[in-house]
């Protein structure tokens, strides 16, 4: 493994510093993280490059140059990111660059196409942050999410997609017949067509410890990761409601014992799942009334998990291979919600789901289309997507086919 040239000096309760670490994880940049808390050198290190201050994060180069409470801008153009585009028109723009944004991108611009793709985040979306993929078709001994993310955005490149990196899309608006996409670093890009692939965000517990650990230990996908844990004593599942208490049963084929930690007092997933949760020598043990305070490892790993009786206020401690989190998604689609039609969950609506709202439309809907003459949406914002690595790199493929056939009507 590549020795890291950053080093992150800051303390576990920073807000700043969680914040950089986060920015410079989504990018796939190797860095050293101190606690000066923890290490009295370094404490000393970062006083004397701010004239006597304590202030953090102080984030030292390979150059011995460095940054203190830098803003992520700030830190991409350090990195040499690319945060501004050559021009302001383009014949698609695609917001968000996981597999079925950079898919979608490399159909589009094979066949032509001049296509722009904004991500605010880092290039693979959910996918480039899995342990591993063993499940995608054509990797027979697996892949890495992070490898697979950088193959894919590498095809990309090659057939002329412009891609920028760390750039938010705060609104879209229209004007003359075209869409214009407005930046937070004030810039705006107009297109006839605006593909929308931005994903869903898994909630978080929001918890000490809890990014320090995402694909060493914590998950929020049993279908991709459960594998990873075959043979294990004991993993646990975070959540009571369907989601968490599916595939804790489907971690149960990989593990002795499924935990599921539940902040209730019941179950709200459906009654099969309960009665299957409770049958007799069921694998799965319920934890109600339970909080989780942190999350605990050594070498980078998971190794325990505080919690809480939030009724008796008594502590404890749990110690799985793994745990995985499922206390919701959110999709990431507040910038178009006013633009587009969504489902009550904030999931942007497409295609069929439409045209059944308005089974008299003399317009037929292309697929993946949204109730917006040229918005498009695929991958996991759409409604109705299976939220899987293979499915999103299917609809890219699909939506920038329907993409194809909308402009040729103009």
């Amino acid at each position: 493994m590549t020795e890291p040239k950053i080093t992150l000096y800051g303390a576990y309760w920073c807000p700043d510093c969680r914040r950089s670490k986060k920015f410079l994880s989504e990018q796939f940049v190797p860095f050293k993280w101190v606690d000066i808390e923890q290490d009295k050198e370094a404490e000393a290190l970062v006083l004397k490059k701010n004239n006597g201050k304590r202030i953090i994060p102080t984030i030292v180069f390979e150059d011995d140059s460095f940054l203190v409470e830098p803003t992520n801008a700030e830190l991409a153009k350090k990195l040499g990111l690319k945060t501004e585009a050559k021009k302001t028109y383009y014949d698609l723009i695609i917001i968000g660059g996981g597999p079925a944004g950079l898919t979608a991108a490399i159909y589009a611009s094979r066949e032509g196409a001049d296509v722009l793709l904004i991500e605010r985040s880092g290039l693979g979306g959910q996918a480039g942050i899995t342990v591993g993929l063993d499940n995608f078709p054509g990797f027979p001994e697996g892949i890495s999410g992070q490898e697979f993310s950088e193959r894919v955005t590498q095809q990309a490149r090659r057939f002329g997609v412009e891609i920028l990196q760390a750039v938010d899309v705060e609104r879209l608006e229209n004007e003359s017949g075209y869409h214009e996409v407005y930046t937070s670093d004030g810039k705006h890009y107009h297109s006839r067509v605006v593909l929308v692939t931005t994903g869903a965000s898994y909630r978080r517990l929001e918890v000490p410890g809890e990014d320090d650990f995402i694909g060493a230990g914590i998950h929020f996908c049993a279908t991709c990761d459960g594998p990873f844990y075959k043979g294990a004593k004991e993993i646990v599942v975070v959540g009571g409601g369907n989601s968490a208490v599916e595939e804790g049963l489907h971690l149960t084929h990989f593990a002795e014992q499924v935990t599921l930690l539940v902040r209730g007092d019941k179950l709200t997933a459906s009654q099969i799942a309960i009665e299957k949760v409770n049958e007799p020598g069921s694998k799965v043990k319920v934890q109600y009334n339970t909080s989780v305070d942190s999350f605990d490892g050594q070498d980078s790993k998971l190794k325990s998990i505080k919690t809480r009786n939030i009724v008796t206020g008594e502590s404890g401690e749990v110690n799985p291979a793994a745990a995985f989190i499922f206390i919701g998604q959110q999709p990431n689609s507040e910038f178009i919600k006013s633009y587009v039609q969504t489902d009550s969950y904030g999931f942007i609506l497409t295609g069929h789901d439409l045209s059944h709202d308005k089974p008299n439309s003399q317009t037929q809907l292309l697929a993946f289309e949204t109730s917006t003459p040229g918005i498009f949406a695929a991958g996991d914002v759409r409604h109705g997507s299976v939220k899987q690595v293979a499915s999103a790199v299917g609809e890219g493929a699909a939506a920038a086919i329907s993409i194809r056939e909308y402009l040729r009507t103009l």
